[in-house]
């Protein structure tokens, strides 16, 4: 038999309080870091285009940012990660 880790149950399992707030604050302290690097989370800021659509996504490749500008994403998340966790 298989251990129940929620999947038979219509509710998710719960995260003990402590441990989701931890999360949360690992999270908050991420993306503060990576703002001061980066001014934002979000692809269409980093890249300056709206990957979302077709026309942004065909300006992004274009204009190479995803080989261009990712990697540094990238780096910065990992520099950041072990950081903090």
């Amino acid at each position: 038999m298989l251990p129940d880790w929620g999947w038979r149950r219509k509710q998710p399992l719960r995260s003990p309080v402590p441990l989701k707030e931890k999360t949360y604050a690992l999270t908050q302290e991420f993306v503060t870091r990576f703002k001061v690097l980066n001014v934002s989370i979000l692809c269409r800021d980093l890249l300056g285009c709206d990957i979302s659509n077709a026309e942004g996504l065909k300006k992004a490749r274009e204009k190479k940012l995803f080989s261009i500008l990712c990697p540094k994403f990238v780096q910065d998340t990992a520099e950041i990660l072990e950081k903090i966790i």
